[in-house]
């Protein structure tokens, strides 16, 4: 009786990235044959699933990411300025 084993339900797909983009990604590599979606896999757990509340959605975990990336980017205001601004 021959056993079956199912390695993983996989879907595959092509995406577009710029050359720039893939050698950023090709940089976060941990060792030389780390395939590409190991790297996104350990990029897309950064952002977190929930909190004590609750889980949350894809498009606030998405709103989560790029509100990071607006940070990182400079393009946010700090919160002493906030406060300021608010008078508080």
């Amino acid at each position: 009786m021959p056993i079956y084993v199912c390695i993983c339900d996989c879907v595959y797909t092509t995406i577009r990235v710029s050359g720039k983009t893939k050698a950023k990604i090709e940089a976060l590599k941990e060792y030389e044959r780390e395939s590409l979606e190991g790297v996104l896999n350990k990029l897309i757990a950064l952002v977190p699933d929930g909190d004590d509340e609750g889980k949350y959605t894809d498009s606030f975990r998405a709103g989560l990411l790029e509100s990071l990336a607006e940070s990182k980017a400079g393009k946010s205001v700090p919160f002493e300025q906030v406060k300021k601004e608010l008078g508080i």
